[in-house]
């Protein structure tokens, strides 16, 4: 049975990120399974609760990513930029369409799923500041606290459709813009001579490419 229903979850958001959310009907996902589509409504009731197991999934998937990557990062800055790239290569899977018809035509899910991920996003980054705070990588005289909330605050202005219409504004360079603009704002002089050894190391592309070529 769990086999079953993560086989559901995995193709649907495969077919979800690819299509887009509207055009891909509960038929088109039986079919690609391969099963009825009685047995698929065995183990979700609709097209919606479908769309909320799938995004738990994926926030349960990328807290744990996030704890991997917390381990292997030497530093905070290390930690922030693997985090960049975990986030720009999600954002690559994503179809400009499934993001606007889940604001457009899921908005209660939407806000749910936003608010349970800003919570997530919150911890994650508070705890970087505080390690940055430690190792002295980040200002001193920092509220790990306020910053966090304000970058939570901004990354839902980077995912606001009226703000930066998604058919005129590329979300990955958005987000890379962002991320420069969020490491900037908190590291010491310490932290950006690190920023810049980090991104040496990942060879001569843009600011832009070095953050998504350390994969």
């Amino acid at each position: 049975m769990e086999e079953v229903k993560e086989q559901i979850l995995d193709k649907s958001e495969e077919l979800f990120m690819r299509y887009g959310i509207k055009s891909v009907t509960m038929d088109d996902i039986a079919r690609e399974l391969g099963i009825s589509k009685k047995t698929l409504y065995q183990y979700v009731a609709n097209k919606t609760e479908l769309i909320e197991q799938i995004f738990h999934q994926r926030i349960e998937r990328e807290k744990k990513q996030m704890a991997r990557i917390r381990d292997i990062s030497a530093d905070a800055v290390e930690e922030i930029l693997k985090i960049a790239d975990y986030v720009i290569a999600e954002l690559r899977q994503l179809s400009p369409t499934t993001m606007y018809d889940l604001q457009k035509y899921y908005r209660g899910t939407w806000c749910q799923m936003d608010a349970l991920h800003q919570s997530h996003v919150y911890q994650l980054i508070r705890d970087n500041i505080e390690r940055g705070m430690k190792q002295g990588v980040y200002r001193h005289d920092l509220d790990p606290d306020i910053i966090a909330k304000l970058y939570v605050g901004k990354t839902s202005l980077v995912a606001d459709d009226e703000l930066f219409p998604l058919r005129e504004y590329n979300i990955e360079e958005l987000f890379k813009q962002y991320i420069h603009y969020h490491i900037h704002g908190i590291a010491s002089p310490k932290g950006l001579r690190l920023l810049e050894q980090h991104l040496g190391e990942a060879g001569g592309a843009t600011a832009g490419e070095q953050l998504t070529d350390r994969k």
